[in-house]
């Protein structure tokens, strides 16, 4: 069996930098809250809580005087000044690029534009985005969407920073029979870009590809939309031990993509279980 890993692979720059963040900070306090899980990758999660990691689900069930972290999806004004009041430190590991987005966010809502996102409504990246949003804002999963109250408004369109760059290019594309005047704001993580680029690519030339991932990650889901739309055979799994024999009978090329919150000690995992199935 071949195996071919999709280049790049593993932790994304925005996730990556904000773990490496949080252990520097739990070497040094030894407990440290997270509004959210830090990453949505239940094996990186546990082995993260073994160094005092304590995940909350709001800023009211952080202990006043405690060290608090956003994590790389970033959290509301409101949210961050509420963690403030609470906490004797907020360390913050929002991403670079979900930090862009909201501020385009906030700079289009002062411009006079209705804020539109491409992205899912309930993630926490694009709950954060909207809360910089001063004026009106819509969310849509998809082009189809777009309600009727739009029509003949000035729309600002900005994506959340995992979305498909063709889901992106068409709703768009769409608005330009919608809206007098819109203006876009490309918010789509380079990075991301490139792993869907690789995917893409490295799905037409195997027969079956393996998405390693946290089924509560975004950017993993749309991986594998990529992968499965190409035709090929696509096993998504969060861990190498959900891999079984039958599903790689037949296959004498293996193709391997991670998404971003897939940490290198499991992609390394999969390729040595791999190597001796």
């Amino acid at each position: 069996m071949q195996i071919h890993i999709a280049n790049p692979t593993g932790l994304c720059f925005g996730v990556k930098r904000a773990i490496t963040t949080l252990e520097d900070e739990l070497d040094k306090t030894k407990q440290v809250y997270s509004l959210g899980s830090p990453i949505h990758n239940t094996q990186e999660i546990n082995r993260l809580k073994k160094l005092g990691l304590i995940v909350v689900d709001n800023p009211e069930d952080v202990p006043f005087g405690a060290v608090s972290f956003v994590r790389a999806h970033g959290v509301t004004p409101k949210t961050y000044n509420l963690l403030k009041q609470r906490s004797s430190v907020v360390v913050d590991g929002t991403c670079p690029f979900v930090r862009t987005a909201q501020e385009r966010a906030r700079a289009l809502s002062k411009e006079g534009y209705i804020v539109v996102i491409l992205g899912d409504v309930k993630h926490p990246e694009v709950k954060a985005i909207m809360g910089y949003v001063e004026g009106e804002v819509v969310v849509l999963s998809d082009k189809d969407e777009i309600p009727q109250f739009l029509i003949g408004k000035k729309c600002g369109i900005l994506s959340q920073t995992t979305q498909k760059v063709a889901s992106f290019v068409s709703l768009v594309s769409s608005f330009i029979s919608v809206s007098p005047e819109i203006k876009i704001c490309n918010t789509i993580c380079k990075a991301t870009l490139e792993r869907q680029e690789s995917v893409f690519r490295l799905a037409s030339e195997v027969e079956g590809m393996v998405v390693l991932g946290g089924h509560d990650s975004a950017n993993t889901h749309k991986l594998v939309e990529i992968s499965v739309d190409a035709g090929v055979p696509t096993k998504w799994i969060e861990h190498a031990n959900e891999l079984n024999k039958e599903w790689l009978k037949k296959k004498e090329n293996i193709g391997i993509a991670a998404g971003g919150s897939t940490p290198d000690w499991l992609i390394k995992e999969l390729i040595q279980k791999l190597n001796v199935m």
